[in-house]
């Protein structure tokens, strides 16, 4: 909805000309893609004018289109409270204010339910969130409100202008950090809330957030050593406990943060999302059957808890019974799922009805998940295509040839590119099994740097990532290289050789042989539709927006065939491409083939590399604890009538 077009609709609700704001709102809400703000404005007119019940259904409407459109959860507790339907009401502002936590008269309309029920201490813990809030000033407020929208670039703005006058303006501070998080910056996230917490060094929110932010550039034992100075600072704090047990996961200390998490529970028994992440731990350890019953008790203690059932599903060892069906479709048809809830209990329905054969329920589920997803998502397929031709105009031979020798010559990274769901994992197994690499993980360091370069030293939303490559001084190179070298040593375990196996940095190939010429390139390659319909039944964490479509989904596969093989012709002889249909069918020589692209000697560990206990963080971290099995080739051919998006998308001669 245009601003002039909002500022219209209240003029005329001020004015109570409800239903003249509603007919100038009906051909946006008319469009093929309603447009949430409207359908939101008409909710707000029906309840003036008394048809609370129609604005209320309308508003399961807005939740399918938005699933985190703050004011409409909050217009959905103003109209369960016209009707007195108090707890449906106060679920509403609850959800809001997590979302948006400037929504004042969610926060009012919540103290009001709570004060009337007696819960003198859920009102408590509200009021002082709200003063907290109330008391921010206006711009601030502002800027949380902008931020609850995804509208990042206005609050960034907004939050600078404030901070021009109030520079040491502690929250200011650490709101411009979150927004440096959500546009990559992680470099100025962390500055900010290192000067934030030299303001206000007992300020638990900025000092957590500084830690997140540290864990984001991968610095874990720095993020390890704040953690436990927030402990001492807080140390009955159960979420200081958490942080410090996460921060230990990350180091590789399984068993001290599951002893953390379990003083947690003592303080909090049978708290879902302490119990989900000990499950997390304890299945990244390797511990599946201990993971499977710390999942189950989180679901005991909430049964929409959607985050377990998803850890259970995303197992792929855990097959549902109808009773736990019958659950998560329990919790579903009540109808009040925050949208995170929603969405892990759909992709874990999918998996459900998979595992029971029934793929038209099956599909319909994983794709009711994907729509919520994609609602919520921002992604372009336009813009990505467009992305990886500009790759192509920067890294032309003359670059490639005036380029050589300007960066690090380190020969220590294996990079494992692809898509996800391509067998990657499965690579970096094999590889992490002889005695001279080290399995790490999927390390954000290229995307960082590229987020860097991306916006260099401006304030806005511009792209300069890839035209300013060409103007970059040679030394820049060698410079970036080192520094990728120096931020990735603590993953290591002292092998010569390691393995950064984020998939995304194929669309970086050319940044990765510039700054370090000598790294081997593996391009991870899955068959299309085994590959792309795996990535669309999978619930990633984040990064992969493509995948929550068909079409999209079937598009970046192209793109990204397209763009390999561009950097195939660029950097002849250098990207050894590995299907993984070869590798099932011919284990053996694959291993040996990718020994030999390695420069290492063939050593029998890495054909048993199932035995091999480290740390698997990937979701198929259960499937290479066994040996090779060809069972998930073909199971996208169950599901093959529903993909025609896909197909249409990849054209025949990639089916």
């Amino acid at each position: 909805m245009k601003s002039s077009d909002e500022k219209h609709i209240e003029a005329l609700m001020r004015e109570k000309k409800f239903t003249e704001a509603i007919e100038f709102l009906e051909p946006l809400i008319a469009q093929e893609k309603p447009d949430s703000d409207a359908l939101y404005f008409k909710c707000v007119c029906l309840r003036y004018l008394g048809e609370v019940t129609t604005a209320l259904s309308l508003l399961q409407q807005l939740k399918m289109i938005a699933p985190g459109h703050s004011r409409g959860i909050q217009e959905e507790g103003h109209c369960y409270a016209k009707i007195s339907e108090s707890d449906k009401a106060l679920q509403a502002y609850q959800r809001a204010t997590q979302i948006n936590p400037a929504l004042i008269a969610s926060w009012i309309g919540q103290l009001k339910i709570l004060v009337a029920k007696g819960d003198v201490q859920t009102a408590n813990q509200a009021k002082q969130q709200f003063e907290y809030i109330q008391k921010q000033p206006k711009a601030i407020q502002r800027v949380i409100d902008l931020m609850s929208s995804g509208r990042w670039i206005k609050a960034e703005t907004l939050c600078r202008q404030f901070l021009q006058k109030n520079p040491k303006h502690v929250e200011a501070m650490r709101l411009l950090a979150e927004i440096g998080v959500q546009l990559g910056v992680l470099d100025d996230a962390e500055f900010l809330l290192e000067s934030a917490l030299s303001f206000d060094p007992n300020n638990f929110n900025v000092h957590k957030d500084y830690i997140l932010v540290l864990r984001k550039r991968q610095q874990f034992q720095k993020a390890l050593d704040q953690a436990k100075i927030l402990l001492a600072k807080f140390p009955n704090h159960p979420q200081a406990q958490s942080l410090y047990a996460i921060e230990l996961m990350q180091t590789g200390d399984y068993e001290q943060a599951i002893q953390l998490f379990d003083q947690v529970l003592t303080t909090l028994p049978k708290e879902p999302i302490t119990l989900t992440s000990r499950g997390h731990a304890l299945k990244t350890w390797g511990k599946t059957e201990q993971a499977v019953n710390s999942y189950r008790d989180a679901i005991d203690s909430k049964a929409n808890h959607g985050e377990a059932w998803y850890s259970l599903a995303n197992l792929k060892t855990v097959a549902f019974e109808q009773a736990d069906i019958e659950t998560m479709l329990e919790q579903l048809n009540q109808g009040d799922l925050n949208p995170a809830d929603l969405v892990h209990l759909y992709f874990a329905l999918g998996k459900a009805y998979e595992d029971e054969k029934n793929f038209e329920q099956s599909f319909h589920f994983y794709s009711l998940g994907n729509a919520q997803k994609k609602a919520q998502s921002r992604y372009s397929s336009e813009q990505m295509t467009e992305e990886f031709a500009q790759q192509k105009n920067v890294f032309t031979a003359d670059f490639i040839q005036n380029h050589k020798g300007v960066g690090c010559d380190r020969p220590d990274p294996i990079f494992i590119v692809g898509l996800p769901r391509s067998g990657s994992t499965l690579l970096e197994q094999i590889l992490a099994s002889h005695s001279q690499v080290d399995g790490t993980l999927e390390l954000p360091n290229i995307l960082s740097l590229v987020h860097q370069l991306r916006r260099g030293e401006q304030r806005s939303g511009d792209n300069l990532y890839p035209k300013i490559i060409p103007e970059l001084a040679a030394e820049k190179f060698r410079a970036f290289g080192e520094q990728f070298i120096a931020e990735t040593q603590i993953h290591r375990k002292g092998a010569p050789f390691f393995i950064d196996k984020m998939p995304n940095n194929f669309r970086h190939i050319g940044l990765i042989k510039t700054i370090l010429p000598n790294a081997k390139i593996i391009d991870a390659r899955r068959y299309s539709l085994a590959c792309c319909f795996s990535g669309f039944k999978q619930l990633f964490a984040e990064g992969q927006e493509f995948s929550y479509s068909l079409a999209d989904i079937g598009r970046y596969y192209r793109d990204y065939v397209d763009l390999m093989d561009f950097w195939q012709a660029q950097y002849p002889g250098d990207i050894l491409l590995v299907r993984y249909e070869d590798v099932v069918d011919d284990v053996e020589n694959q291993v040996r083939r990718l020994l030999d692209y390695c420069g290492l000697p063939f050593e029998d560990a890495c054909l048993s590399f199932y035995k091999n206990q480290r740390a698997v963080r990937t979701a198929s971290s259960e499937q290479v604890r066994k040996p090779i099995y060809r069972s998930g080739l073909d199971q996208w051919q169950n599901y093959s009538e529903f993909l025609t998006p896909l197909k249409d998308a990849l054209g025949p001669e990639l089916v």
